[in-house]
């Protein structure tokens, strides 16, 4: 049987899936670092633009100072960064010299490994990539397909994209991504196989979502094949859910089924363990294993969209038109040409849906995010759109305000607004962000602190006892020691 190796997905995709990408700040990440680094993993799916862009938005952190840090404390795993290509935060299109620097710094922080995938299946967008990733250091590249269910997406579609992007001499690697949790353990035996053979010798990864009740059985049968080199897992209780299979119970199945994992496995229940102590103290969710729901293999919308359609009909009094607008999605999804539901394309159906149900006629409102799909400022879709849709869509005002749009400034320009010599990664994110959210990681140094997820209830209590106006000062005491917090004064330590 084969050997299998582990991808950790818990501080990028695990996080995403199921605390919305902010539940985790750096430091709480670096007081794991050393004992993930000792577990023996492939690589570790670290990083994006967007979560980046969260870490200076919610949390205040250094997204820079984040993967240097950890780098640092976890040498022998090679830190991921996922990426659609030619965009960086913002969705819209960068100017190659713009995605030039940003590959270039994030190889000077020490991202080891990148993941390249195009929702639209667009070939040379993912060779691009590749070519000036390679062009700007020498980290590991892998392609990526994206698994979605549709008349177009056959075995034989995959198999020809897999053997373009394979035979780049730029891609190192490959894997099919799942990201919906769509794939069937049956399909996998059929699709995996004539994927690997399309590679040419080039290793093949697995990261599938669990989100419909597939994602474990799907990495199991894939591993049974022995063709795959490594499978995609979130650790304790950042797997599961709509995550990917969690890393303990993925081990134990796989080395029952025959297959070696070389890993430690005192690193990785500390590890696991680690992650349930701060979801408890965070009062976070923790994935757990998901019921088989075969209505997502039809509207395909993830669990976060479904959670938001949802509320947004309780809101509005209208829960009864739940199905209704479900029926609506699938509708709405193969008129737009089948976009790949991952972010931002399932939000952008789902709220069409929504508009059709609730209006006088269907696409009477239009949100600007569908009239740029359709302008194709998000790419080409991979099937065309329905003419008589497009026409309907397009014929209104609001469509030549989206068409004079200004497309991403030429990165000459950028660097003459914000000045010749600032640092380029402070530059990058000054360039797409809120110039206010920027200037708040800039001078602030909060990464470097302890966490101690036991302390987390008695923070809590102190900040609740602070914010009382009845409170005017907070003392601790034990013997030998009293620590004294007055409003206004500072804090005071007496022994």
């Amino acid at each position: 049987m084969a050997d299998i190796k582990l991808v950790d997905v818990s501080i990028r995709d695990g996080n995403q899936s199921l605390w919305g990408a902010t539940g985790l700040n750096t430091r709480q990440i670096l007081q794991i670092a050393g004992a993930m680094n000792r577990i023996g993993l492939h690589a570790c799916d670290f990083t994006s633009s967007t979560t980046m862009a969260v870490a200076i938005r919610y949390a205040a952190d250094n997204p820079w100072e984040r993967i240097k840090r950890m780098v640092a404390a976890m040498p022998d795993v090679p830190l991921q960064f996922i990426t659609t290509g030619f965009r960086f935060v913002a969705w819209q299109l960068a100017d190659p010299e713009f995605m030039r620097l940003a590959y270039r710094r994030l190889q000077m922080a020490g991202i080891g490994r990148f993941s390249l995938l195009d929702p639209m299946h667009d070939v040379e967008s993912v060779l691009s990539s590749a070519r000036m990733i390679k062009q700007e250091g020498n980290a590991d590249v892998m392609g990526g397909l994206t698994f979605t269910i549709s008349d177009l997406h056959t075995d034989d579609f995959y198999e020809d994209f897999a053997r373009k992007i394979g035979a780049c001499a730029d891609v190192d690697r490959f894997y099919i991504k799942d990201p919906s949790g769509l794939l069937s353990p049956e399909r996998v035996r059929t699709l995996a196989p004539r994927v690997k053979q399309a590679l040419a010798g080039k290793p093949l990864e697995i990261h599938s979502h669990c989100t419909v009740g597939y994602g474990a059985m799907t990495s199991l049968a894939a591993a049974d094949l022995n063709i795959i080199d490594a499978i995609h897992v979130g650790i304790g209780p950042l797997g599961d859910g709509s995550s990917l299979p969690e890393a303990v119970n993925m081990v134990k199945n796989l080395r029952e089924a025959g297959h070696t994992v070389a890993i430690d496995d005192d690193a990785l229940q500390f590890v696991s363990d680690y992650w349930y102590r701060l979801a408890k103290a965070e009062s976070l969710p923790m994935g757990s294993p998901q019921r088989f729901d075969a209505g997502f293999l039809r509207h395909q919308l993830a669990g976060g969209v479904m959670t938001t359609l949802k509320r947004q009909l309780e809101e509005l009094g209208l829960v009864d038109r739940l199905d209704e607008v479900i029926e609506e999605t699938e509708r709405v999804r193969a008129e737009l040409g089948q976009p790949i539901m991952v972010t931002p394309f399932p939000q952008m159906v789902m709220s069409q849906a929504l508009f059709n149900v609730l209006g006088t006629q269907r696409y009477a409102q239009v949100s600007d995010q569908v009239l740029r799909y359709v302008l194709g400022k998000f790419g080409k879709p991979t099937v065309p759109i329905a003419e008589d849709i497009r026409a309907v869509i397009l014929d209104r005002p609001k469509t030549k305000e989206i068409l004079g749009e200004a497309d991403f400034p030429e990165f000459g320009e950028l660097k003459r607004k914000f000045g010749e010599h600032m640092d380029d990664e402070e530059f990058l994110f000054r360039a797409v962000m809120p110039q206010e959210q920027v200037d708040q990681v800039y001078g602030v140094a909060r990464s470097g602190q302890h966490y101690n997820p036991e302390l987390a209830p008695l923070k809590q209590l102190l900040k609740q006892l602070a914010d009382n106006p009845e409170s005017p000062s907070i003392a601790v005491e034990r013997p030998g020691f009293r620590l004294q917090l007055h409003k206004g004064a500072g804090l005071e330590k007496l022994s």
